[in-house]
C-alpha cells in the first residue's frame, strides 16, 4: 500500500506540473500571433462609416470588452478567473457567440465522429489480428504487410486519398462539410441523410488507420500468448484447444483494452486532421478557424480542453496500471 501511495502521489505531482505549463503556454502562444483581432471585428461593424471618431469609439468599446488593451499579466489573471468560473468569454471570429457555445456545438460533432470510428476500428482490427495469429499461413502473410502499410500511413494522406477517389473521382460522397451548405439543421430525413453521406469519408479515414494499428498489436500479443508455457502445458494435459484459445485471446486483449480506453479518453482532440481536410464542423475545424481568425479565446479554450482530456486520460491509465500490475507497487516500495 505504501508503494502504491508513493506511485500515486508521483503521478499526481507530474499531472499538476504538466497542466500548469500547458496552461501557461495555452495562454501565451495565441497572444504572440501577429495582428489585432479586434480590428477585424471593427472593420465588419464599421463598413460604410466615414466618421473616424465613431470607428475609434467602436474599436475602444470592443478593446475594453475583450481586454486586449490591458497589459499581458492583467489579461492572464482575468483569464484565470474566467476559466475557474467556466467562462471563456466571447469568440472574436464568431462574435457575438460565446466561446462556450461554439465549443459545445463543435464537440458534439467530434464525439459523434470519433467514438464510433474508434470502436469500429478497434473491433475489426483486433478480430483480424487474432485470426492472423491463430490461422497463420496465407491470411497472416497477406494481412501483416497491409496492416503495417496502413498503420504507418499519415492521417492526412489517407483522408486525401479517400477524398480524391470517392469524392472527386467517383463522386459517391461529398468532400467537405458536415451537411449540405444549403440546409438548416433539423430532424427531417433529408437533413439526416445529408449528415450520413458527409460523415462517410472522415469516418473511414480514421477507421482504416485504426484497423492497421490494432491488428498489428493484437497479432503480436496473441502470438506471444499462444507460445506461452501455460498453453503448452494445457495442451499436454489434454485440455480442449477451444477452451485454451478462449484464455489466450482474453489475456492478449488486456493491452488492447487499455489502448481503447486511452483512445476514448483522448478522442476530443484525435480527429483534428480529418476534420480540417474535410471541413467537418468538429473541434479541429473550429480550432483552425480560430487560428485563421486570431480568435484568442477560442484557441485557448479549445487547446485547454484537448490538453486536459489528454492529460486526464494518461493519468487514469497510469493509475489503472498501478492497480493492476503488482510490479509497480514492488518497484516503488524498494
Amino acid at each position: 500500500m505504501k508503494g502504491y501511495r508513493k506511485y500515486f502521489l508521483n503521478k499526481v505531482l507530474w499531472l499538476v506540473v504538466t497542466f500548469v505549463f500547458a496552461f501557461l503556454l495555452n495562454f501565451i502562444l495565441p497572444r504572440l500571433m501577429p495582428g489585432d483581432p479586434v480590428s477585424g471585428i471593427v472593420s465588419r461593424l464599421a463598413q460604410g462609416m466615414s466618421n473616424t471618431s465613431g470607428v475609434q469609439a467602436i474599436y475602444q468599446q470592443y478593446a475594453d470588452l475583450f481586454g486586449t488593451n490591458k497589459p499581458m499579466f492583467q489579461q492572464f489573471f482575468i483569464y484565470v478567473g474566467n476559466v475557474l468560473r467556466g467562462d471563456f468569454g466571447f469568440s472574436f471570429s464568431q462574435y457575438p457567440r460565446t466561446v462556450a457555445d461554439v465549443i459545445r456545438s463543435s464537440v458534439i460533432w467530434t464525439i459523434a465522429l470519433q467514438f464510433p470510428a474508434i470502436i469500429v476500428g478497434w473491433l475489426i482490427g483486433n478480430t483480424l489480428g487474432a485470426l492472423a495469429a491463430y490461422l497463420k499461413g496465407g491470411f497472416d502473410k497477406l494481412l501483416m504487410p497491409i496492416s503495417i502499410f496502413v498503420s504507418n500511413f499519415p492521417p492526412f494522406g489517407m483522408a486525401v486519398i479517400l477524398m480524391v477517389i470517392f469524392g472527386v473521382g467517383l463522386k459517391l460522397f461529398p468532400t467537405s462539410g458536415g451537411y449540405g451548405f444549403d440546409m438548416i439543421p433539423n430532424l427531417s430525413w433529408d437533413f439526416i441523410w445529408s449528415v450520413f453521406v458527409h460523415y462517410q469519408l472522415p469516418f473511414w479515414s480514421i477507421v482504416l488507420i485504426a484497423i492497421g494499428g490494432q491488428a498489428i498489436g493484437m497479432r503480436s500479443m496473441s502470438i506471444y500468448e499462444l507460445n506461452a508455457d501455460y498453453v503448452k502445458f494445457s495442451r499436454f494435459m489434454g485440455i480442449k484447444d477451444q477452451k485454451i484459445i478462449g484464455y489466450v485471446f482474453r489475456n492478449a486483449m488486456l493491452p488492447q483494452i487499455t489502448g481503447l480506453a486511452l483512445s476514448i479518453g483522448t478522442m476530443v482532440g484525435g480527429a483534428l486532421v480529418a476534420e480540417i481536410i474535410f471541413s467537418y464542423p468538429g473541434l479541429g475545424y473550429t480550432l483552425l478557424n480560430g487560428v485563421t481568425g486570431q480568435d484568442y479565446p477560442l484557441i485557448s479554450a479549445a487547446s485547454l480542453i484537448i490538453t486536459s482530456m489528454v492529460l486526464i486520460a494518461n493519468f487514469l491509465i497510469e493509475i489503472l496500471y498501478g492497480v493492476i500490475d503488482p510490479r509497480i507497487k514492488t518497484t516503488q516500495a524498494d
